[in-house]
């Protein structure tokens, strides 16, 4: 099975996961439109949308590149817009943009909150609102969205009440989307990752090199979103997937190859449940 003429609209993937999910698609030979505000490099955030479309059509995709920041809806439209007409349609939409900041309420400034909650919760509501019309005439649609598990349990909110929301924002887009167009066969799911992954968020914001070589690659949530993708959109709707556990299911079972030079336990990441963990094979250290 295969992405191969399928299209993708991703939103904030010019680095990282979003790009990883990207270039597995291009692999196949899908079409992706890269929606995402980063157009001139950044010292500490490699890669743009353009330097991202060249990787993807090295890959052997064809890619669209389209500045768009995701707080503007104009813009969502636009970017829609332009991903129709390039490609026809559009059968997966992905929302991996995200803002974060791990500060208490008192240290939260109003600004960043809003911005938080702009990107993630709004940010999702919307590039889905504006793709499901396209997604309603594709064949085995799906919306991901990069959201945790709905684990409600105060210390997710204690330290960063204000990240944890929007993210959770995100998630409950999933639970409520899932439900309202299942008669319509679009498939709404999440996806997290088990352990942090190594990005530009956990080097920069989330303990540097230290934590970098505790993490795995981005390219398990690539091949897990991948597999997601594969599954019969009316029959895998609602799920908040764990990246490790969609793989084990598909029968991977060496994982080493994620992280190859993790020389102990890997840190788990932010708002995994505990029965995860304990019903993991994988030696995961809670950063919490």
């Amino acid at each position: 099975m295969s992405l191969k003429g399928k299209t993708l609209f991703i939103s904030g993937g010019s680095r990282g996961i979003g790009l990883a999910i990207a270039l597995r698609a291009a692999r196949d030979g899908a079409n992706v439109t890269i929606a995402a505000k980063t157009a001139e490099p950044h010292p500490k955030l490699p890669g743009t949308i353009y330097t991202a479309a060249e990787e993807i059509e090295r890959a052997g995709g064809k890619a669209l590149p389209v500045l768009c920041d995701i707080r503007e809806e104009a813009q969502v439209a636009e970017a829609v817009s332009k991903t129709v007409e390039r490609f026809g349609g559009i059968d997966i939409c992905v929302n991996n943009a995200s803002a974060i900041q791990l500060t208490g309420t008192l240290e939260t400034d109003m600004k960043r909150y809003d911005l938080m909650h702009q990107i993630n919760t709004r940010g999702t509501f919307l590039v889905s609102k504006m793709c499901i019309p396209h997604l309603k005439l594709a064949n085995n649609p799906h919306i991901l969205n990069l959201a945790p598990p709905l684990d409600m349990k105060a210390k997710w909110f204690k330290n960063h009440v204000a990240y944890t929301m929007a993210k959770f924002g995100m998630s409950m887009c999933t639970l409520g989307m899932s439900a309202e167009f299942a008669k319509d066969g679009i498939a709404v799911n999440s996806l997290w990752p088990i352990s942090t992954i190594d990005t530009a968020a956990v080097r920069n914001l989330l303990g540097g090199a230290t934590v970098a070589a505790m993490s795995r690659s981005p390219d398990i949530m690539a091949d897990a979103a991948h597999a997601i993708f594969m599954r019969p959109s009316r029959e895998a709707s609602g799920n908040f997937y764990i990246d490790e556990e969609v793989l084990r299911a598909e029968g991977v079972s060496d994982f080493s190859v994620y992280a190859p030079d993790a020389a102990g336990p890997l840190a788990g990441d932010f708002f995994v449940p505990d029965e995860v963990f304990a019903n993991s094979e994988t030696k995961v250290r809670s950063i919490y």
